[in-house]
């Protein structure tokens, strides 16, 4: 029988507001041109002849797929001095989705992170030509995504002050300038645009033939057709790599099979999330007055008609995202695996499936209305639930890096590949790209979870409001204790497959989710929760925190390796973190030594197997003699947070809950009367029973989160992640440079101290209306971008928005006044001395202080 133990820690990771008591609960088909002419090969060692070159029986870097993600990564490790680099493709050449793609590129994206591997892509296409010799067939006429309601202009307003940032070319724009850049539009509907001129088209065969020429001209390997049979890791971290030309040992090998990823996969043992969705286009005859015109058209993406439409020589292309009642997924696929020769074919077409999507095109572009079709595409393009790709090494297999889920391969190829290569020849992220991280999927998302979110994501080209939930498919089995008992009171959020109370309902508040760029249905009930939690106690369920048990001879070395802070004696608490070689920020993670040499990790949901991988990764390369449990689905959790918190848990325990004998941080075993400790449903009634008289009630992550701003805490993903350092993070104190071991980064830290910080993590107070900062809204100062938010919300008690920022270390000073850009307004902002609000401990100490 599973042992159970209940810890009580007066601090955890994300909910550092007041007192907090966190109990744990251990229980359980077309024809295309020959491929071009290509530059001489360069002499290899091996002798063998295979498909007319030499075959490598051992290659630092094996890439399995050979479209454009693909041959991208080949080019860009080759490029970058990685020997011996190998792709392997089963047919020829952008076979799969590749070939038949339409190869838009833009450099917009909603993903803070995703923009930069957008311009990367675009910057390195504007000069593969010149450095291959090879033709990519590149159109830059740009850009014009179209709003014909308010709340389209709000969305791009949106845009706009989470780009001013970036380097990204991006203007909102009039109907007047619209008019003129796309003379054939109908106006009648259109309110505005956001223009981002250096987008357009490219041809999918010619980039990826010039990247393959390239990659050869710096010595990769590409061999087809060259069918992967089977993949075996060996005892020191390599792969056998078998084919029917002979067996490669590599050092690592890439999965970036499109279509394909789930076979590869599945040979080692994932069932990787993706599928197969029928996407069509339409490619019209010569229209007359495309052709009389003078320059090419930019692409217009009609957002509420959800569809793209641009110049194909003298005709037009257009392609929808079809209706969810009407979207085809080919879930054979998933089931059966790929029919076998399927590289270059398409599926049927079905044009009464998109005539909503033509109607609406013709209503909005009248020359349709006369053009002749010449051909629909219908092809497979492959999507994840979220509908970013995988990329990244993988959690459970070492030396396993996917490159998988593009439904936007064409553009991402470019940036994806170097990003990858950087990641492959540094050992690191060169920035944060944790929305495509492969490990935030785990057992949790089955077959049917994922064919019904894609399914429902997919078909409609919906707002990208902040906070967005998407329901299809849920709850998966990943559920607390308490679900069944609050699912019916709050708005639940969606995180890394658990659902997670977002806010409570009370009578007469307006339920459900009605998500908005302004203040919405949840504004007052969250106020009404952090008053709850500042004045009396409430409970919250923080159950999808990711949780590790690490023992063994080694552990206490393994982290201190691992982490900058020292490690937390036996029955204390801390926060530290990971870094990494060159000293970012890779986790936080909360540390509780139980027992010696037996530690508790928590971190967040998003990263738990994120953050796993990275352990694991250095118990191998260490040999260390540990053991560490991933624990997250043994473990519920729930947060008892507010000045009244001892009182109402010392009804429930015999322990003395009092501060002089429970102090901040420290953590201890205790029992609870007369329950049954596997039930967590009935701790959770029990508590709430104990705290009637204290007017205990439920709250949720919204008020966690405002409560964590005013308090000063920093979040990790938001404050802290792979773009920042813990010094400019403000983590001074909980890096300890001059502690005994090297952990990894130390190195690093010690040169950026030495050297001086350029910016530091600065908090603001805004004057504000209707709306309140999320994060990375742009920072003004005299009409110059000075910097950009990382999180943001209101602050319930002192009546104000409030925000951290990265600003230059000249512009920190306390009173420093500068801009906060929101929905097309820039909005007064002010540095304020950090926190708002002081923690319960602190405020306790004072009190006393004051008394003395």
């Amino acid at each position: 029988m599973t042992t159970l133990h209940i810890f009580i820690c007066i601090r955890f990771k994300c909910i550092q507001i007041n007192e907090y008591m966190f109990f744990t609960f251990q229980s359980h088909c077309l024809l295309l041109s020959s491929h071009p002419s290509l530059p001489p090969l360069p002499p290899l060692r091996d002798s063998t002849m295979v498909l007319g070159k030499r075959w490598k029986d051992a290659a630092e870097t094996v890439i399995i797929g050979g479209g454009c993600v693909g041959v991208s990564l080949a080019y860009h490790l080759a490029k970058a001095g990685q020997k011996d680099v190998v792709l392997l493709e089963k047919s020829e050449l952008t076979a799969g989705s590749t070939w038949h793609a339409a190869g838009l590129t833009t450099y917009y994206h909603p993903g803070i992170n995703l923009k930069k591997v957008h311009y990367h892509s675009i910057k390195l296409y504007e000069s593969l030509e010149a450095e291959t010799g090879q033709a990519v067939g590149f159109h830059q006429p740009g850009s014009i995504r179209i709003a014909s309601t308010p709340v389209r202009v709000d969305e791009l307003k949106y845009q706009m002050a989470r780009t001013h940032w970036h380097p990204t070319p991006q203007w909102l724009i009039t109907p007047e300038k619209i008019k003129e850049l796309f003379p054939l539009l109908n106006m009648d509907k259109v309110l505005a645009g956001l223009y981002n001129p250096g987008d357009g088209h490219i041809d999918p065969y010619s980039l990826t033939m010039a990247l393959a020429a390239g990659a050869r001209m710096y010595g990769a390997q590409i061999y087809n057709p060259a069918l992967v049979s089977g993949l075996t890791p060996t005892s020191d971290g390599k792969w056998d790599v078998q084919t029917p030309h002979g067996t490669i040992r590599a050092n690592r090998i890439v999965n970036a099979t499109g279509f394909w990823a789930r076979e590869v996969g599945q040979q080692i043992g994932f069932d990787h999330p993706t599928i197969p969705v029928h996407h069509q286009y339409v490619v019209t005859a010569t229209v007359p007055e495309v052709k009389a015109l003078k320059a090419e058209l930019p692409v217009i993406r009609d957002l509420e008609g959800s569809y793209y439409l641009r110049q194909e020589r003298d005709g037009l292309l257009f392609g929808p995202y079809e209706k969810e009642e009407k979207m085809v997924l080919q879930d054979s696929w998933v089931r059966d695996g790929v029919p076998p020769g399927f590289g270059k074919e398409l599926f049927e077409s079905d044009l009464d499936r998109i005539m909503h999507h033509v109607e609406m095109a013709m209503e909005m572009v009248p020359v349709l209305k006369n053009a002749d079709i010449i051909n629909i595409v219908s092809g497979p393009i492959t999507y994840t639930p979220d509908l970013l790709p995988m990329v990244g090494p993988h959690q459970g297999a070492r030396n396993y890096w996917t490159a998988i889920g593009f439904g936007y391969g064409v553009i991402h190829a470019g940036g994806i590949g170097k990003f990858l290569s950087d990641w492959i020849v540094t050992g690191e992220p060169p920035y944060d790209l944790i929305e495509c991280d492969p490990n935030r999927y785990g057992k949790w998302t089955t077959v049917p979870y994922f064919c019904s979110i894609i399914q429902s994501t997919v078909a409609v080209n919906v707002v990208g409001y902040p906070k967005e939930e998407r329901f299809a498919g849920r709850p998966t089995n990943r559920t607390s204790g308490v679900y069944e008992l609050l699912k019916g009171k709050a708005s639940m959020g969606f995180h890394a497959g658990w659902e997670q109370p977002h806010w409570f309902y009370k009578p007469g508040d307006n339920a459900g989710y009605k998500p908005s760029f302004r203040r919405t249905n949840w504004f007052g009930p969250v106020g009404r929760e952090c008053k709850l939690v500042m004045e009396k106690v409430g409970v919250v369920d923080l159950t999808p925190f990711g949780k590790f048990m690490v023992k063994g001879k080694d552990s206490h070395k393994l982290l201190d390796r691992l982490f900058a802070n020292t490690m937390p004696k036996v029955g204390l608490t801390n926060i530290s973190h990971m870094l990494t070689p060159t000293g970012r920020v890779y986790a936080e993670v909360t540390i509780t030594q139980l027992t010696p040499g037996e530690f508790l990790l928590i971190t967040g949901s998003g990263s738990e197997l994120h953050d796993l991988r990275w352990m694991e990764k250095e118990v191998a390369e260490g040999a260390y003699d540990v053991d560490i449990s991933n624990v997250t689905e043994d473990i519920g959790v729930l947060g008892v947070a507010g000045p009244k918190a001892r009182d109402v848990l010392q009804k429930l325990t015999q322990e003395d809950m009092s501060d002089a004998s429970f102090k901040f941080l420290h953590c201890k075993p205790i029992q609870l009367g007369g329950i049954n400790l596997r039930d967590m449903a009935a701790v959770y009634q029990a508590i709430m029973a104990a705290g009637e008289d204290e007017g205990i009630d439920n709250f949720g992550t919204y008020a966690m989160s405002s409560l964590r701003l005013e308090k000063g805490f920093r979040g990790w993903g938001a404050e802290m992640n792979c773009d920042t350092n813990p010094l400019e993070a403000g983590l001074d104190y909980f890096i300890k440079l001059n502690k005994h071991a090297d952990f990894i980064g130390k190195a690093a830290l010690q040169e950026i101290k030495a050297k001086g910080l350029k910016r530091k993590l600065s908090y603001i107070t805004m004057e504000t209306d209707d709306v309140d900062p999320e994060g990375n809204e742009t920072i003004w100062l005299n009409g110059k971008v000075v910097g950009n938010t990382t999180s943001g919300a209101y602050s319930y008690t002192t009546q104000q928005s409030l925000a951290f920022a990265y600003l230059p270390v000249e512009l920190c000073s306390v009173g420093q006044k500068v801009e906060v850009e929101m929905l097309g307004r820039k909005y007064p902002a002010m540095v304020v001395q950090e926190p708002l609000v002081l923690t319960e401990p602190t405020r306790t100490r004072l009190q006393k202080k004051s008394k003395a």
